[in-house]
């Protein structure tokens, strides 16, 4: 055996004792010191959904992301840089919503869905592309969210002050005509005379 392969191993097998010895001592400051129980935490795994209520995830693959020039101030930067974020999926093929909500997608919507079926938000608050996603990810949830809620039922306190104020605004409205047509009846009675 030659020196240099004689020193080589045992240089291995020092590391390799060495190293039993350091894996074996937990300092006080060790992660699972400071944050018991956090070896049990498993990854996020999306959440199980039986398409009757929206949870609030949205499958990222199921989107379409794209980056293009935002208008507007910013000089060269604005000019140069794609951060403006358009987000997009295709409402009727989206197979993580429900019928119901996609149907209210559909009907609320109208101005957001472009002739292919696309629901589209974009977003150019920030210069920073990665913001505007985000930001844009957030107006889509909040829209879905807002499609699957029902309709709050109106208590009948409610719908008789909403009646009672549309009563008051037609009264007045009705009052101001009169009033407008006395003036100008007034006005062509002194032509008249005049």
């Amino acid at each position: 055996m030659s020196v240099g392969l004689y020193s080589l191993l045992r240089r291995a097998t020092i590391s390799k004792h060495a190293t039993a010895r350091l894996s074996s001592f937990k300092s006080d400051l060790s992660l699972d010191k400071i944050y018991p129980g956090s070896t049990e935490i498993k990854p996020f795994s999306p959440p199980q959904n039986d398409n009757s209520k929206f949870t609030g995830y949205i499958p990222i693959k199921e989107l379409e992301i794209k980056f293009v020039k935002a208008s507007g101030p910013g000089g060269q930067h604005v000019n140069k840089t794609s951060s403006k974020a358009v987000v997009r999926f295709h409402v009727k093929s989206a197979n993580w919503l429900s019928e119901n909500t996609k149907n209210k997608i559909l009907e609320k919507c109208v101005t957001k869905i472009n002739k292919d079926g696309y629901l589209v938000i974009s977003s150019e608050k920030t210069r920073e592309a990665l913001i505007n996603r985000m930001d844009a990810v957030s107006r889509m949830r909040q829209i879905i969210y807002e499609s699957d809620q029902d309709p709050p039922e109106m208590s009948e306190e409610t719908a008789e002050k909403l009646r009672k104020r549309q009563e008051a605004a037609s009264r007045r409205r009705l009052e101001e005509k009169r009033r407008a047509s006395l003036i100008k009846r007034m006005k062509n009675q002194k032509m008249c005379d005049g």
